[in-house]
């Protein structure tokens, strides 16, 4: 049998100390598309603010640029630790770190150097993994970094910490000494247990924001947490405008029929379109129902969702690229498709090239760009930002 084509699924998400607005840690991912391989590194910096996101932003950069050049594990963490200097009161770096290195196989090595132990979730547990301790020479003093090399299988999670998170809730009646590994494992249990195909983004929240919790939501130190997610990719089509030629409008209804995951059209000429194509009814919701400045959505059999098309297109490209977390609050439809976009892992992208005569209106904003300047700014931001693999046709 053929072995199944798996992705990798990177979230995080993490919270300052409060009353600060810098947050003193730092969670670096990067995508080698060529070596199919990911890079991840989080990094908590000394203390808190500005001075310790220096820290852990240096680190994690440091870490990043290594692996990329195939520094082996050992080496890597020899010259970050002979960089980083050490606390002279309390006789610890300025900075600890955790890096994975994972390809599309699931081969993954794993270094700790003063972060909680990583978790590997399986089949519904916590899977203990073998750790190398190899001795390291900082600044002429003896420390300790932790070495791992594991497969990760089809639906693991290997999750990653900062000790904001396993530190928090110390000193409450319920975690006199803090949450620990094991209050964050039963937390992971429950959380997996309730939706099994919770994505990374989402995982990632939940555990720090239950470390806010714990903090009676006055979080005592910096927390973060990130989530790699091995599985079967999610497939997403979006397809907005018309064919160039209305000989292609077959084709365009068969790739919606035939398609295997989710699919959205963006424009009321492409759901007519494919409407007529495949005899199914747009069914469209009242005007009352219209949420901000966008027109509201409709709804066909097999498709997930209709939207109009420019001006939700312009709102996608614009929420995709001042996004700073992967929270999304609007319950309007660019916010919807972004939803989408987000929990999609490969996106198959039809734009139609028929010139439409809506658009030459000298009414609308200058600033609205036609749709193929739209949609090729919203792939090159979900490729290069958000780390998904897409495929474009123009017909």
């Amino acid at each position: 049998m053929k072995p199944k084509n798996m992705i990798i699924e990177i979230g995080s998400y993490q919270l300052c100390k409060h009353d600060n607005s810098v947050c003193g840690d730092t969670f670096l991912s990067c995508k080698i598309k060529n070596e199919n391989r990911f890079i991840a590194v989080l990094s908590d910096g000394l203390g808190s603010g500005i001075k310790a996101n220096v820290l852990s932003s240096m680190t994690s950069s440091m870490a990043i640029g290594f692996r990329l050049h195939n520094t082996p594990v050992i080496e890597l963490a020899k010259s970050i630790m002979d960089t980083l200097p050490i606390d002279s009161e309390r006789n610890i770096s300025y900075s600890t770190f955790s890096i994975i290195d994972v390809d599309f196989d699931g081969e993954t090595s794993i270094v700790e150097y003063g972060n909680p132990s990583f978790f590997i979730w399986r089949n519904g547990k916590s899977v203990q993994q073998e750790k190398e301790k190899i001795e390291v020479m900082q600044n002429n003093k003896k420390s300790y970094v932790l070495l791992s090399k594991c497969n990760l299988q089809e639906n693991d999670r290997l999750i990653v910490v900062t000790d904001g998170i396993t530190q928090s809730g110390i000193g409450n009646a319920i975690t006199p000494f803090g949450w620990g590994s094991e209050g964050l494992t039963e937390f992971i249990e429950r959380q997996i247990d309730q939706s099994s195909t919770v994505s990374a983004s989402d995982l990632s929240r939940a555990i720090v924001m239950k470390a806010q919790q714990n903090d009676a939501f006055r979080m005592k130190d910096d927390a973060s947490c990130a989530v790699i997610y091995r599985r079967v990719p999610r497939h997403l089509l979006l397809c907005s405008g018309p064919p160039y030629s209305e000989s292609r409008d077959k084709y365009l209804g068969e790739t919606v029929s035939g398609y295997k995951g989710k699919i959205i059209l963006c424009g009321g000429t492409t759901a007519k379109i494919v409407s007529r194509e495949l005899h199914r009814e747009v069914i469209c919701l009242p005007i009352e129902k219209m949420r901000g400045d966008l027109p509201p959505v409709a709804s066909m059999e097999g498709v997930d969702l209709i939207s109009e098309g420019i001006l939700t297109l312009g709102k996608v490209l614009e929420i995709l690229e001042n996004m700073k977390v992967p929270d999304i609050t609007e319950h309007d439809p660019a916010a919807s498709i972004v939803r989408y976009l987000l929990n999609a892992d490969i996106i198959d992208v039809i734009v139609g090239t028929r010139i439409n005569e809506a658009h030459q209106d000298p009414n609308l904003p200058v600033e609205l760009e036609i749709r193929r300047s739209v949609m090729k700014r919203i792939i090159s931001c979900l490729e290069t930002k958000f780390l998904k693999e897409t495929n474009v046709q123009f017909i």
